[in-house]
């Protein structure tokens, strides 16, 4: 039997090490980098949102260097091929419509569990029409890239190679759920659901055997919420949005 691409990861914990390492770095170079901007450009940067989404794009591009770094130049071998960002092998129909499936389904056990209402600090950011779409680019487009890469790309068949599908799964999606634990101040409940998100990702991404299947998974789930963010909020855009 041919094996799952999820499982045929040549780097190891020494490389998983070295990008763990480089957060960090990222996170200062991202900050000098926006310091530059306001410096250089201050009209541009004045905006508390350009700012916030541009330190965030800044770290990502810096940690996605990082990884090239491991898989490219120490390796040798392509970054997006190795990361699984290829057509998927089977199963990419339901990645299309589960996205809003999971989405509504996870909402429904929020509710169901009573989490709290936390306001998340994307939706603090928006408040114009400009900081809207750019909101709505990072939450769908930009986000669900860069984790799954991350998560679903460069960990996960890391653990699967070691440990088997499933505990490599549930392992990336509790990864996953801790990133965002700050952003929901570690309320258990919204933990769990981003958890339960992540191990439905990590079943795409296995299921297929492409980190893209997963990755599009995931921008329709966060369009989902996004959607329902503003429909919910529409009377509140409507008067910041004039």
């Amino acid at each position: 039997m041919t094996p799952s691409r999820d499982s045929r990861a040549f780097w190891g914990f020494e490389d998983l090490a070295l990008f763990v390492g480089a957060v960090f770095p990222a996170w200062l170079l991202g900050a000098l980098l926006i310091r530059l901007g306001r410096t250089l450009a201050p009209g541009a940067f004045s905006n508390d949102t350009v700012r916030a989404l541009a330190f965030q794009s800044a770290i990502y591009a810096l940690l996605i260097g990082a990884l090239y770094m491991v898989i490219t130049v120490r390796y040798r071998r392509p970054l997006w091929q190795s990361l699984g960002w290829v057509p998927p092998e089977r199963g990419a129909w339901w990645c299309v419509f589960g996205g809003p499936a999971l989405a509504i389904g996870l909402s429904t056990l929020g509710v169901a569990l009573g989490a709290p209402e936390i306001p998340t600090p994307v939706e603090n950011l928006i408040s114009g029409r400009g900081s809207l779409f750019l909101v709505a680019f990072f939450a769908v487009v930009l986000g669900p890239l860069f984790e799954e890469l991350l998560f679903r790309g460069f960990l996960q068949p890391l653990l699967h190679r070691v440990l088997g599908a499933w505990p490599a799964i549930i392992l990336a999606a509790t990864g996953f759920a801790l990133l965002h634990g700050p952003q929901y101040m570690w309320s258990w409940k919204h933990l769990l659901l981003i958890g339960l998100a992540g191990v439905a990702f990590g079943y795409a991404r296995y299921k297929s055997g492409s980190t893209a299947a997963a990755a599009l998974l995931h921008a329709g789930y966060n369009l989902t919420y996004f959607v329902g963010y503003l429909i919910q909020s529409r009377e509140t855009l409507h008067l910041t949005l004039r």
